[in-house]
């Protein structure tokens, strides 16, 4: 669909002189118009604010108008092509429609403690991105997920682990956040001095971490204090120091006032104090929510002007209604200028040329990345790597792991124990091949070792789901599959314009470039699908549709699944009785706006568990692997779910749901070993687990390579060492009220409680000790402080230890955190080695800020704590955690 901006911008030249540019050029002149390609913004030699200005002042008002939405559309008489700045990138190239290499969700990323294996994995993932978009060029595809800009990292602070989107940051520490995000940022943004291989963006800014159902019109209030101490130094480090090339900026307001419009946030700080030269985008739709939401601006008009003015320069929006529109009308009434529109424009396109995009080919290094890479033997290896190092060893009493490979028979149940797609996390790609846990094991173990599979619950319920192939069961008139009638626009009306035999649902058009059906491509489209159902059995069974965007389901002529209004990615179902034999109507009915076009409906055989059928099977067992824990489509983004302990996305209790509970107590009661494997994106209260289970591995949304690493864990062929970049709290009780943003009660440097695990938890197959913590007795402020410690392991076994270096002020009066982790190091250490592990600590690192949230370094006394966790009073006693005073003397540093 064309923009109407750039229509009418189109029909102003057609109207001028065939001979001059609406913006240039003498009109009293017949001139030869100059050929594009010898426009001085062609050239790749000339200066680059050159280039830019004299593109930018070749645009009309309409062109550089429509230049500022997400799906920005072709100049053609400036041989300008189309570009969607919309790209994800989370953990590996996603929602392409090719396949590429997967890793662990970003929370389980953290959980390595390894930058370096992170900078591998940013780079890895910026190559494929590189080679997957030069292939779309390559065919003439220019939609969504195809481009070079993409919306990752992630690094708002995971404050409360009842937040659904948490699992998409580096935890809840601020440090661990910034560096983590700081190597993805160096990783996909490259090295070369001219050209940047693809871009990274730093979302949400800023102070963003939940509800997901209220944050269209949310007002987070916090102190001064808070914003600086937590919610800013992560972007500090990747706008100041990392020079991220883009940011977007939250959907929620912050005192009063919409983020992407905040005079603090954008105005003051990004722009003004942080020096931003980048770009910067809204979140999806947050545009519209300043007129429509926040109420902070009467029309769209208004708004629009406000978010430019505030330096907002891009706006994404998912449907046809889009603020920027409306830029025309914000010029026409002195709203804004064309000139303030120009700097906009102009950050944008210095992107664009910064990418390469209008240069020569064989000029841009990073274009010559072949599509070979992607999902090469090197990447594969890494994501396995990355997998492994994010397997965080939460509890092992009398050493009941790792288990033997030759046991006679394991037993393996749990809802996560077979499931593909949990592992996949969200704002994820698609791997060709994808090991679940289940598969792991049984190609992990030797051939005489029996491998029983019970799925045995669900997540929150005793009923499990067993999907079957529906397709098979369906005809329309004789002929197998659907008769799907297709129409365009989105309400189904007036005549279909293609009417076509499907053999079943299973749709996923990644960009609206594919068709849905031929001649008809896949956005503002709707379908109607007829097909009757013939039931094998007498049973209960359930009909499930996932689609992207709205759907209905009709059952005999009676709707039982309505969610028409959906925009993105839902899956409902429908339980009922079904006879042998007895056929049923089946009709489907669906629309797509645009972007991904996804659709598929399948059965599942309703199966109540069967306590006594369980442990028949499980009697004989030499141990049991429990694989549970929650999944992406429980946590996550504005999700509708009906599950208990889940709301909106959001979690109303962190509690493991009981149903998995209660299925490991009856597996405990058989006396046989039962490990619990944990998949999750956030901290899960499983208090009886940890009381009474032998072994428990938290293994996270892990990628690809998920069930391969959970295997190697169990099985000893991988050590474990990943560290919980989240406090795991007994329940919820413990914490103050979600939407409450207040940092008081929060994390580890401000929770007084004792935790169920506690953040930078994690234990190993060997045994590590620690000596020899140096740092001068005194400092002068304004100077680094060098630190080192020595760290040996003790056991038989090679592994890594991750050392981690705290810092606590214990004099200061008033609010200050119990202690903070300013540095860390992966350490490989060989059986009976030793390493002298060297951190540096900046002025920055030792100051804190005053009651006025002003950054400063002062004399008095700083504690400094080295080992493998944080500096709990248990720990320094029994010097698995070593401790030095340092005494700072000087004049007080203020720290910008």
């Amino acid at each position: 669909m064309k923009n109407p901006l750039l229509v009418l911008g189109l029909a102003a030249l057609t109207s001028a002189a065939p001979s001059q540019s609406p913006r240039h050029g003498n009109p009293t002149t017949q001139t030869a118009p100059v050929p594009v390609a010898d426009l001085p913004f062609r050239n790749p030699d000339l200066p680059l604010d050159q280039r830019v200005d004299d593109l930018v002042g070749r645009l009309t008002l309409p062109e550089k108008v429509s230049q500022m939405l997400n799906a920005s559309p072709a100049i053609d008489r400036l041989e300008i092509p189309a570009y969607n700045w919309w790209n994800e990138a989370l953990h590996g190239v996603a929602r392409t429609s090719m396949k590429t290499t997967v890793f662990p969700q970003a929370i389980g990323l953290a959980a390595t403690f390894d930058e370096d294996a992170m900078l591998r994995m940013a780079t890895i993932t910026s190559d494929e991105a590189r080679a997957v978009h030069q292939e779309y060029v390559r065919r003439g595809e220019r939609g969504i997920y195809q481009g070079l800009t993409f919306w990752t990292p992630n690094i708002n602070i995971f404050r409360d682990p009842r937040w659904g989107r948490g699992q998409e940051t580096y935890g809840e520490d601020p440090y661990l956040t910034g560096q983590l995000g700081s190597a993805l940022v160096k990783g996909f943004q490259g090295d070369d001095p001219k050209y940047l291989k693809i871009t990274a963006c730093a979302k949400h800014f800023a102070v963003h971490s939940g509800p997901e159902p209220s944050r269209h019109e949310f007002n987070a209030q916090i102190s001064d204090y808070d914003l600086w101490d937590t919610y800013l130094p992560a972007f500090r480090d990747l706008i100041v120091d990392a020079k991220v090339a883009g940011v977007m900026c939250a959907y929620n307001a912050y005192a009063g006032q919409p983020c992407c419009g905040s005079d603090k946030l954008m105005n003051e700080i990004l722009y003004d104090k942080w020096k931003f030269k980048g770009y910067v985008t809204s979140d999806c739709d947050g545009l519209n929510d300043f007129w429509q939401h926040h109420k902070t601006d009467p029309d769209p008009a208004t708004a629009a002007a406000n978010a430019v003015l505030h330096g907002t320069d891009i706006e994404c929006a998912t449907g046809k209604l889009f603020t920027y529109n409306s830029l025309l009308e914000s010029v026409q009434k002195g709203l804004i200028t064309e000139k303030q529109l120009d700097v906009s424009v102009k950050r944008l396109y210095k992107i664009r040329f910064q990418l390469g995009m209008f240069d020569p080919v064989e000029r841009v290094k990073y274009a010559q990345i072949p599509m070979s890479v992607v999902e090469s033997a090197p990447h594969q290896a890494h994501a396995l790597k990355m997998a492994q190092e994010s397997m965080v060893l939460l509890k092992n009493e009398k050493n009941t792991l790792p288990l033997r490979k030759d046991l006679k028979k394991i037993a393996v149940l749990g809802p996560n124990a077979d499931n593909e797609s949990v592992q996949l996390g969200n704002y994820n790609g698609f791997p060709t091949r994808n090991v679940t846990p289940l598969m792991g094991i049984r190609e992990k173990v030797g051939p005489n070792t029996q491998v029983t599979y019970i799925q045995g619950v669900d997540y929150a319920s005793n009923i499990v789901y067993e999907t079957f192939d529906v397709n098979k069961n369906l005809a329309y008139e004789g002929k197998p599959g659907f008769r799907a009638e297709y129409f365009k626009g989105t309400n189904l009306e007036g005549k279909p314009v293609s009417t076509v035999q499907e053999p079943g649902l299973d749709r996923y058009l990644a960009n609206t470039k594919l068709e849905i059906v031929k001649g008809l491509p896949s956005e503002n489209v709707s379908a109607r699908y007829l097909s009757t159902f013939t039931p094998e059995k007498s049973e209960e069974m359930a009909f499930q549709v996932t689609g992207d965007d709205g759907y209905r389901l009709f059952i005999d002529n009676q709707l039982v699944i309505d969610n028409w209004n959906s925009r993105g990615v839902s899956t409902s179902q429908h339980t009922m009785k079904v006879e042998a034999g007895k056929k049923l109507a089946i009709k489907i009915e669906y629309f797509q706006g645009v972007s991904r076009s996804i659709l598929k409906f399948t059965g599942a055989h309703v199966v109540p568990m069967n306590a006594q059928n369980i442990l028949g099977q499980v009697k004989d067992a030499d141990a049991i692997v429990f694989v549970g824990g929650i999944s992406p489509r429980l946590e996550g983004e504005e999700m509708k779910v009906n599950v208990e302990g889940f709301s909106g996305g959001d979690r109303t209790s962190i509690a493991l749901p009981k149903v998995q509970t209660e299925l490991m107590q009856l597996l405990h009661s058989t006396g046989k070993p039962v490990v619990f494997v944990m998949m999750t994106g956030s901290a899960i209260g499983c208090q009886w687990e940890a009381a009474n289970l032998p072994a428990i591995v938290n293994s996270w949304y892990g990628g690809q390579s998920a069930g391969t690493a959970i295997a190697d864990v169990l099985f000893g062929d991988y050590n474990p060492a990943g560290r919980l970049p989240v406090t795991f709290y007994k329940s919820e009780s413990q914490l103050p009220p979600f939407d409450n943003y207040d940092m008081a009660g929060r994390t580890y440097r401000y929770f007084k409680d004792t935790p169920l695990y506690p953040f930078g938890h994690g234990l190993s197959y060997s045994t590590f000790k620690y000596s020899n913590l140096k740092a001068p007795s005194k400092a002068k402020t304004g100077q680094p402080v060098q630190v080192s410690v020595d760290v040996q392991n003790t056991s038989q076994r090679p592994g890594d230890e991750v050392v981690q270096l705290y810092v606590r002020h214990p004099d200061t009066k008033g609010r200050v955190a119990l202690h903070a982790l300013e540095g860390f190091r992966r350490v490989p250490l060989q059986a009976g080695e030793k390493k002298t592990v060297k951190f540096t600590l900046t002025p920055r690192q030792l100051s804190q800020l005053n009651a006025q949230a002003q950054r400063a370094e002062d004399a008095g006394s700083v504690q400094l704590f080295a080992g493998g966790g944080q500096p709990l009073s248990d720990a320094v006693v029994k010097g698995s955690v070593l401790k030095a005073d340092v005494k700072l003397q000087g004049k007080r540093v203020i720290i910008d």
